[in-house]
């Protein structure tokens, strides 16, 4: 069990905050470019201390509909087999309960006592609806590292193609945060439930050509 002593932990992005500049609109308020959503941003505005890429055990899928966005949202489920692209962002806890609450579609400005719980024990759910659910999804230099999640398997939803500017976001932060060249992420996205049989690979291919120049 991993007890949550410090005041940092690791946010852990799988999807459009993948891209530095997209999570910079629920640090600091905004409407990203493309989106439909204005955020008020966190109590704690400065950037994220380090930022790291890696990879965690499952895999990303896409379901429901997204007001931001239109389209499927991306979800995470560790049961998916592969590994999912990720990028890590050192931020306090603060900060992280006011992401975590613009995600829920709740307003910032209150500490969650799940993310606690979260760090502690794996997993806490604060309600039924998408990015209600925490997980823990390892340890870096110590701190836990934390991603939120819908409550349910990928298994258990009809998944949901996404819109081309939100899956051109995600290429954008691959490519920022992991250094992949198109070929690359077009083959991750392209495998993704919900992207797969609704995308065909050539698709995929010239809207990561095009989110990689702009």
């Amino acid at each position: 069990m991993l007890v949550l002593t410090e005041q940092l932990l690791w946010y852990v992005a799988y999807g459009s905050n993948l891209h530095a500049a997209r999570l910079d609109r629920y640090l600091r308020g905004g409407r990203p470019p493309g989106g439909l959503r204005t955020y008020p941003g966190c109590r704690d505005c400065r950037p994220p201390r380090r930022t790291e890429p890696g990879l965690i055990p499952g895999g990303v899928y896409f379901a429901g509909e997204s007001r931001a966005w239109t389209g499927g949202m991306a979800f995470y489920d560790p049961e998916l087999p592969g590994r999912a692209a990720v990028r890590s962002y050192l931020v306090t806890v603060e900060q992280f309960a006011d992401v975590a609450a613009q995600e829920m579609y709740r307003p910032p400005g209150t500490d969650l006592d799940l993310i606690r719980a979260a760090a502690e024990t794996g997993r806490a759910t604060l309600g039924p609806g998408r990015y209600e659910t925490l997980l823990r999804v390892g340890t870096r230099d110590g701190l836990p590292m934390l991603t939120f999640t819908a409550p349910h398997r990928a298994s258990e939803v009809d998944w949901a193609s996404p819109a081309p500017v939100y899956l051109g976001m995600l290429a954008r932060g691959l490519r920022e945060a992991h250094g992949w060249d198109v070929a690359r992420i077009t083959g991750y996205l392209a495998a993704r439930p919900g992207v797969a049989g609704r995308w065909s690979r050539s698709q995929v291919r010239r809207l990561v050509a095009e989110a990689s120049h702009r």
